[in-house]
């Protein structure tokens, strides 16, 4: 594994981080023209513009109402924001029991814990994926779109995916790409049934809140091998069609067998600790986050921890309600591409822990990249048609 882990890394350090992949078109009907702070609570917004910018700085797409899984309403899920922005409904405090944050070369991701009922997710629903794709192309949600302020401005991106369930979070934006692997590579929106931990591999401790650096993982479901290759997992799908005959015949696509986990998962430093995030409103927290209201945001909140991490650094921290981090004004959605900082391969040879919480992956036997690698692509399609999920 560790030779795998260093073949893989030179991969991903010989492509050094080329360019931002930025959005074209508009922000969306729904979404206000820009990424903006301190816009009017409303719990009823249909606001599907997400923001990723800090620890406490962040939004994820959940259902407008209660009642309906994420897997029947994915197309007119909403944007839930911890800080009163975008026009989005905003998350009541003490909805995250951890929150892990993390700033890489290529992409930004924050993933947790909690009770994610107060963002209108069934209880024990074990959701689903939300990306820029979609079975019509539209995006899942249609019209939604995402931000990060990663370059010191609020830019809109073009891959991104999100993972929803009842109890558990990711997100992930890519903000570029190498010569080696693209942003359509890294956030990967193909394996919406292999769970959080398995496409987004990171830390997923509970009772904790981190915000890291860290080291670009392999885009999901990539294998590298001893001899210099990549194996490729796909996802396995069955099904009907019939042909111009009228007579019906068994498609498949995909591998039977499913390794546990990602090929490893990427290391971190300059870490730090806090205590818990907020926005310090506490009537909406009292609410529960399910009712209407309209209200200037009060930052009156503030947590603080000490730093910690794999750089073992040390001082203090704290986040008020109001995020240091956002920027009112944004980019909006430029076409432009623009250089990045060079890419750090992902250098930890050990296996990320089962999926569990957003749609909840396989969990028997770990064959891991040596059964990956004996895997080969079927894709007998005949008529089934393309899978954009």
């Amino acid at each position: 594994m560790f030779a795998q882990a260093v073949i893989g890394a030179a991969a991903l350090m010989a492509g050094v981080a080329e360019a931002q992949v930025t959005a074209t078109g508009t922000m969306g009907t729904t979404n206000p023209p820009a990424p903006t702070m301190g816009t009017p609570i409303n719990q009823t917004s249909y606001s599907r513009l997400l923001s990723l910018n800090a620890i406490d700085d962040f939004c994820l797409f959940g259902p407008p109402t209660y009642g309906d899984t994420i897997g029947d309403t994915e197309g007119e899920q909403v944007a839930w924001c911890v800080q009163p922005r975008n026009d989005a409904r905003v998350i009541p405090d003490g909805t995250f029991t951890s929150v892990h944050f993390v700033k890489t070369p290529l992409y930004w991701q924050i993933q947790g814990m909690g009770d994610l009922t107060k963002l209108n997710i069934l209880a024990n629903d074990e959701g689903g994926e939300l990306d820029p794709h979609g079975a019509t192309g539209l995006g899942n949600p249609v019209g939604g779109n995402v931000t990060t302020n990663a370059t010191g401005q609020d830019v809109n991106y073009e891959e991104w995916m999100n993972y929803m369930s009842y109890n558990q979070f990711c997100l992930r934006i890519c903000i570029s790409e190498n010569s080696t692997y693209s942003a359509a590579e890294e956030c990967q929106h193909t394996l919406d049934e292999m769970g959080c931990q398995w496409v987004m591999p990171g830390d997923y401790t509970d009772n904790s809140f981190t915000e890291c650096d860290g080291d670009s993982a392999y885009p999901p479901g990539l294998y590298p091998e001893t001899n210099g290759s990549t194996s490729t997992f796909q996802q396995r799908y069955t099904g009907t069609y019939t042909n111009a005959n009228g007579q019906q015949g068994l498609w498949t696509q995909g591998q039977t067998v499913t390794p546990q986990t990602a090929y490893s998962t990427p290391a971190t430093s300059n870490c730090m600790t806090y205590t818990s995030i907020g926005n310090g409103i506490a009537s909406l927290a009292a609410a529960g986050g399910n009712s209407t209201r309209t209200a200037a945001a009060s930052a009156s909140a503030s947590t603080s921890g000490s730093a910690s991490g794999s750089a073992s650094a040390t001082g203090s921290a704290s986040r008020s309600g109001a995020s240091a981090a956002s920027a009112a004004s944004g980019a909006g959605s430029s076409a432009a591409r623009s250089g990045a900082s060079a890419a750090a391969g992902a250098a930890s040879a050990s296996g990320s822990s089962s999926s569990s919480g957003a749609l909840s992956g396989f969990s028997g036997v770990n064959y891991g990249p040596a059964v990956a690698g004996a895997f080969s692509m079927v894709a007998v399609l005949a008529g089934a048609g393309a899978f954009l999920l």
